[in-house]
């Protein structure tokens, strides 16, 4: 059977999110970020495409590291200003019937108790569309914004994150019984007390002892993302993970991440192919070649190099105003995303990248590839990375809002729905059913 392609969108409460100096683009809408109307066309453009999920990024800190300061920046909307994107959800899914909606939210500043009642809320809002993308975080500025010096290291973040799923699913999956809600009027009995149990968490890092505030949700675990492939990351992958986001500049580069990850969940005791990795990618299309290639040559154009560098040292914790524009990048262990340097360095130690071409592939959508051409050379490329990776699918970032998304429902959709590659129509049920044909997320 034909192996199909996948697509998510992938997005930020912001101006600019992957593509830095594209916002000054004439015909880019990324401004009407706080406009419900924005989100809700986006939306319902992603629906129509059969998108799996909208994917939006956050993080709780500025890009401050890139020659000490956060005026780069603020000066070129590096991510900032910057919305919450919890908020978005109801929004969005009041509009829509099957997309799903992936949120970022940074386990290491926000309790599980209050979070574990937020996400079930908005599982109940969605009908089942919630999912998490599970970050640890790597802005030193983030955590100095709530009450710390600077970040933990980077390994103990993710020690913190395993205490914090124990606890977030003993109030998801353990707190409730499936027959705890009775909704007896005449005996004037809503929930059986004796169905529901305190979880007397007690850890190193929190202590839970009361029970979930929450009656079960559709899925009661969202479904769970996570975007780490550090080996401690990978780790913690092959244990949580549903569904991976990788990114990465060349096919050598995410075939190695996907192996890792699928090696890492087989020695974890799960089915190797019980995870969908979507890869970052931009597509620059047009009915014409012709035309495709004008709109990348105009797209170079609005590449900013300092903003580019403002977003590559907040990633890597590396300030790259400290070295000359061709220097070669060599990798740096840091505390900050040790993926995100590591994909210009060590990941393919036979390309060297100087600071000025990682800065200008990285400011036209990010750290995956650009896919340009007409809709025919586009699923070429989709297909053939997917076949080269053994991916499931793409997490498309954009140049211009929405027109990019509008040209990939318009144009590659239907030439890959043609080809057999992608959906025609959605699965029934919540977002996990959608992706993995069952309720509950699987245990070991």
């Amino acid at each position: 059977m034909t192996r199909q392609i996948r697509f998510n969108a992938f997005y930020m409460n912001t101006v600019s999110h992957q593509s830095p100096g594209l916002w000054t683009h004439p015909r880019d809408s990324s401004h009407r970020y706080t406009d419900p109307d924005h989100w809700v066309e986006l939306a319902q453009l992603l629906e129509r495409g059969r998108f799996d999920a909208i994917f939006l990024a956050d993080v709780l800190g500025a890009y401050d590291v890139y020659q000490g300061s956060a005026d780069a920046a603020l000066r070129h909307a590096v991510q900032a200003p910057l919305n919450d994107p919890l908020a978005l959800v109801p929004l969005m899914a009041q509009a829509t019937k099957h997309l799903g909606f992936g949120v970022t939210s940074a386990l290491t500043y926000e309790h599980p108790y209050t979070f574990a009642r937020r996400m079930s809320t908005l599982d109940h809002l969605t009908r089942g569309r919630i999912g998490w993308n599970i970050v640890t975080g790597y802005l030193d500025s983030a955590a100095r914004n709530l009450g710390l010096d600077q970040q933990l290291s980077h390994d103990e973040r993710y020690d913190l994150a395993d205490e914090y799923m124990d606890v977030v699913y003993k109030l998801w999956e353990q707190s409730w019984d499936n027959d705890a809600i009775v909704n007896d009027k005449q005996r004037g009995v809503y929930a059986e007390p004796s169905r529901i149990h305190p979880i007397r968490h007690e850890g190193k890092y929190y202590k839970v002892p009361g029970f979930h505030l929450c009656e079960p949700s559709p899925q009661r675990t969202p479904l769970l993302y996570q975007a780490g492939t550090s080996p401690r990351g990978v780790k913690f992958a092959a244990q949580h993970a549903e569904c991976t986001f990788v990114s990465g500049p060349s096919i050598k580069v995410v075939k190695k991440y996907a192996d890792t990850l699928r090696a890492a969940v087989r020695e974890a005791g799960r089915d190797g192919d019980d995870l969908k990795i979507y890869a970052q990618a931009l597509i620059i299309t047009a009915p014409t070649e012709v035309e495709a290639r004008a709109k990348y040559e105009d797209f170079k154009q609005y590449i900013d190099i300092e903003a580019a560098l403002a977003l590559l040292s907040g990633w890597t914790g590396v300030d790259f105003s400290r070295f000359p524009l061709d220097a070669t990048i060599e990798y740096i262990d840091s505390d900050a995303g040790r993926t995100a340097l590591a994909s210009f360095s060590a990941a393919d130690p036979e390309r060297r990248w100087t600071v000025r071409e990682a800065a200008q592939f990285i400011g036209l959508g990010g750290r995956g590839p650009v896919l340009v051409g007409d809709p025919s050379q586009v699923a070429d490329q989709l297909e053939h990375w997917q076949d080269q990776t053994g991916i499931d699918g793409f997490n498309l970032a954009y140049a211009l809002a929405h027109e990019t998304m509008r040209d990939v429902v318009d144009l590659i959709v239907p030439e890959l729905q043609r080809r057999g590659r992608y959906p025609r129509e959605y699965a029934a049920g919540t977002l996990r059913e959608k992706l993995f044909a069952r309720k509950r997320r699987s245990t070991n």
